[in-house]
Order: structure tokens, then sequence, then C-alpha cells
């Protein structure tokens, strides 16, 4: 009977020995599987594109791995929402880990920048010796791609207000700042879509359309994360997981959203006005 009420008690080894802020995870399958699947994604990718297998596998290996990032965020939220090990020292860690991810974000966006500007600051011959490569009719900054523009803006101003709503303790003011933001960056990839259906160029047109859409397309796909993260702090919100004192996860959702905007302040200045400038 001893035994039964031991392993019928999942808390007893916190009670009985945690006398510490930090927070010892427990053992999980979702490092090792996410990884396994992140390995198989690329690997489907890279046959997908030598046309060995067909695009289904690769959708499907991305919701596999959809679906492991989903159960282990759940596992992250449960242990800081209701069990309680989120305590200040495990925030200001996260924090600082979540940081650190962003940099290497920046890193991933810079060698496309780099890419860019090498490419358009000395064209070679091969593209005809100018920028953007002869045959190339880019797309005007002043049409979509300003309208983008204003509505990232406008969704940091919202996402920026959800966050100071939290903090005033005005729950429905946070609700409606945030509902607004997910709507804006929803509106935002549908702007994009259509940019991307009525352009002159496609991803096979050389260096130029190489670059525009791997710059504006991986851009789409991280405003589509940050989304995503939108949507969970959303539900959060409404089931009143964030408090004043505890709001890390609504925190690092707009940290990520800004990042975005700041982002795609640069590609527009670059990849659509300064483009278009050479014309």
């Amino acid at each position: 009977m001893l035994f039964l009420n031991f392993s019928f008690d999942p808390d007893f080894s916190v009670k009985k020995h945690k006398f510490h802020p930090f927070h010892i995870v427990d053992p999980s399958p979702w490092p090792i599987l996410s990884s396994f699947q992140t390995f198989i994604l690329l690997l489907s990718s890279v046959c997908y594109f030598h046309s060995l297998i067909s695009v289904n596998i690769v959708f499907l290996c991305l919701f596999s791995l959809f679906l492991t990032i989903l159960f282990w965020g759940t596992d992250v939220i449960y242990e800081g929402t209701y069990l309680g090990h989120h305590t200040l020292l495990v925030q200001k860690g996260l924090r600082l880990g979540f940081l650190l991810f962003l940099a290497t974000e920046v890193m991933f966006f810079a060698s496309f920048f780099w890419a860019f500007f090498h490419s358009s600051l000395s064209p070679t011959i091969w593209i005809g010796g100018v920028w953007p490569p002869l045959g190339i009719v880019p797309l005007s900054p002043w049409k979509i791609p300003l309208l983008n523009t204003c509505i990232l803006l406008l969704s940091g101003a919202t996402v920026t207000l959800c966050q100071a709503s939290v903090l005033g303790g005005n729950a429905k003011m946070a609700l409606w700042s945030l509902f607004y933001t997910i709507a804006l960056g929803l509106i935002f990839t549908s702007l994009q879509a259509f940019e991307y259906i009525h352009a002159p160029f496609s991803i096979s047109d050389g260096i130029y359309g190489s670059l525009f859409y791997m710059m504006t397309g991986f851009h789409g796909f991280h405003v589509i994360v940050g989304t995503v993260f939108l949507i969970i702090a959303f539900l959060r919100l409404r089931l009143g997981h964030f408090t004043k004192e505890h709001h890390l996860g609504l925190e690092v959702a707009a940290w990520y959203w800004h990042f975005v905007d700041v982002v795609w302040l640069f590609l527009y200045a670059v990849v659509y006005i300064w483009s278009n400038s050479y014309k």
C-alpha cells in the first residue's frame, strides 16, 4: 500500500527534494523525437527536389513535426502554468534562451542579405552587368509591398498594446488588440500570396528570382509561425494563463513579432525600393 500511494503521487519527489528555484526537467521524448523528425523532413525534402518521392510525404513529415512541437509546447505550458515550475529565475533563463534564438534568426537572414548585396553591388556579365538582371521587371514598392509594410507596422502597435493591457490588468483590451494583431498577420500573408501569384518572374528566373523568393518567402514563413504563436497566446489569454507577474508566453510571442516587423522593413527597403532605384 505504501508503494501504491507513492506511485500515485507524481509530485512526491518535487515536494521532498526541491529546495532550489531551478526547474529540473523530467525525462521527455520530445527533444529526440523532434530531432529525428527534422532530419527525416530534410531528407524527404531533398528526395522531393530530385523527384524521388511525392510532395505528400514531405507534408506528412512536416505535419508530424508540427504535432511533436505542439505536444512539447503543451508540456511546457503545463509545467509553467499549473505546476509552477517557471520561477523568476527560470523565466530569466527562458528569456535569455529566446534572445539567443532570435540572434540565430538574425544570422539566418543576414546570409540572404549578404548574397543580395554581393550580386547587386557587382553584377557579373552573366546577368548583363546590371541589377536587376536583364529581362527582370521588379515589383513596384508602392502597391502591395507598401500596404503590407503599413499592416505589419500597425500589427506591431497592436501587439504592444496587448502587452500594456496585460500589465494594466485590462483583459478585454488585451484580447481585442491581440485579435487585431492576428487578423493583420493573416491579411499580410494573403496579400503576399496574391503578390506571388501575379509576379512577372519566378524563383527559377536567375539570381534575382531566387533571392527574391527566398528572402520574402522565408519571411512569410516566419509571419505564419508568428501568427500561430500569437493564436496560441490568444487562447491562453482567454483561459486566464497570463497575469501581470507571469506572462512569458505572450512576451516572447511579441518579441518574435517585432523581429518579423524589423526584418520586413529591411526587406522592403532593399528588395523593393533599392532594386527599383536602378531602373
